[in-house]
């Protein structure tokens, strides 16, 4: 199973994310959408989870998309949030394999104790000088791995 990942679109949906997610069997979006076409171009592509970010909190539009999810792919556990200095539980002990989050804009994968952190950057406005880009989870049974994929240097 291939899922991909965006996050902090802000509003802009870039034709080189939705170019880079078609092949994907599941969408996560990790936060700061900024309007609701997003989500609906997103779920044309492929099934889609969501969660809002600190720029969305405010919005009616978003008032029913939750701040964290806890989506099970298999045998594999996922944890969203959108800002990792947020989480407040311990992945370890709650048998969760990934945690997903955004808010940085910088592009981050990292394996710690056991659990996979991903954090695919930012698909929408440039911040600072970071890239544009999104990542890949891919599941088979129990194993994942995560790819970073650049849109935009």
């Amino acid at each position: 199973m291939k899922i991909g990942l965006i996050s902090d679109t802000h509003g802009l949906l870039r034709d080189e994310a939705l170019e880079a997610l078609k092949q994907c069997d599941h969408l996560i979006h990790a936060g700061d959408i900024g309007n609701p076409g997003i989500l609906v171009e997103l779920e044309r592509i492929a099934p889609l989870s969501a969660i809002r970010g600190n720029n969305d909190e405010d919005q009616e539009w978003a008032a029913d998309i939750p701040e964290r999810l806890l989506i099970r792919f298999g045998r594999v556990c996922v944890y969203v949030l959108h800002d990792l200095k947020a989480l407040d539980l311990d992945p370890v002990s709650e048998g969760i394999d990934v945690v997903i989050s955004g808010h940085s804009h910088a592009p981050r994968q990292e394996l710690r104790d056991g659990v996979l952190y991903v954090n695919p950057g930012s698909a929408g406005p440039r911040r600072f000088k970071l890239p544009i880009g999104i990542a890949y989870l891919q599941i088979d049974g129990s194993a994942v791995s995560a790819e970073l994929k650049t849109l935009l240097p």
